[in-house]
């Protein structure tokens, strides 16, 4: 049966229930949670270490691969054609396009890694129901860009959400060590319709892959389920999780100051203030 969340996403599993959750757990994830809003990070340090190493490794060899590619392309020998010459053009000539489009996959998830700050933390706010996020443009799983979003690394993408708007699903990354990810598809209000998609929790496995979906939704639903102080920081840190998270990551200060909104109402009221359009 496939998703019910149209344009299916690549290597998509199953759809996941949003209300109350059994299968919870913050994990390491968790940074910060208190009555109003919670904070996931999305990236820890030791995975953006592996992730860079292995990147960085693969960007360097398809540039080598194409440098070889592109000289034998160039100095082929038309005279002295035989099959076996000819073959080996055909199969350098395929190597060459091969290898570009290795690179234009491998160079955002390079950018992805380097570029995530402070774990690229997603905020839930259950008083208004509002998802706020800021991050680097190419932490998602969109597959076709511009090439031209390659000369802006740092290209960030700031944005709030309704929370009635997402709706999770898990996928696979095709590899033997069955990597899943739970991606949330935003889609047009009261419609199965995707419009955009934010990574929530990136390469857990098996059933891991669900526990923060679980968090999340409990938080969401104020289930007693959860713990406020499953978190990196504990409630009465809140001040110490914005300075060490929050502060200097170029997130809007309406948008700080939303996370603490009880209310639409008051939501709005911030925005006026700060000259943002609802």
């Amino acid at each position: 049966m496939p998703s019910k969340y149209q344009p299916q996403i690549l290597g998509w599993i199953g759809d996941l229930d949003k209300g109350g959750n059994y299968l919870t757990g913050a994990d390491e994830r968790l940074l910060y949670a208190n009555d109003n809003y919670c904070a996931f990070r999305r990236q820890v340090l030791s995975d953006k270490i592996f992730y860079i190493f292995i990147y960085t490794i693969a960007v360097i060899l398809g540039i080598v691969i194409i440098i070889l590619c592109l000289d034998l392309i160039i100095h082929f020998n038309s005279d002295t054609d035989t099959d076996t010459e000819q073959n080996i053009l055909n199969l350098g000539i395929f190597i060459f396009f091969a290898t570009w489009f290795a690179l234009y996959i491998v160079i955002p998830l390079l950018y992805q890694t380097i570029f995530t700050h402070k774990g690229s933390p997603i905020i839930f706010n259950r008083k208004t129901g509002k998802v706020y996020i800021n991050e680097s443009y190419f932490f998602n799983f969109k597959v076709l860009r511009n090439p031209l979003t390659f000369l802006h690394p740092n290209k960030k993408r700031i944005k709030e959400y309704d929370w009635a708007d997402l709706h999770g699903v898990v996928v696979h990354n095709f590899s033997r060590y069955s990597l899943n990810s739970t991606i949330l598809m935003v889609c047009k209000p009261n419609t199965h319709k995707t419009i955009d998609h934010i990574m929530l929790d990136p390469i857990r496995n098996g059933i891991g892959s669900y526990l923060v979906w679980g968090w999340v939704n409990n938080f969401m639903c104020a289930n007693d389920l959860i713990s406020l102080n499953d978190g990196k920081y504990k409630w009465e840190q809140e001040t110490q999780f914005k300075k060490e998270i929050i502060k200097g990551q170029g997130w809007p200060e309406w948008m700080v100051e939303a996370f603490n909104a009880t209310t639409l109402d008051e939501l709005a009221e911030i925005k006026q203030k700060h000259h943002v359009n609802a």
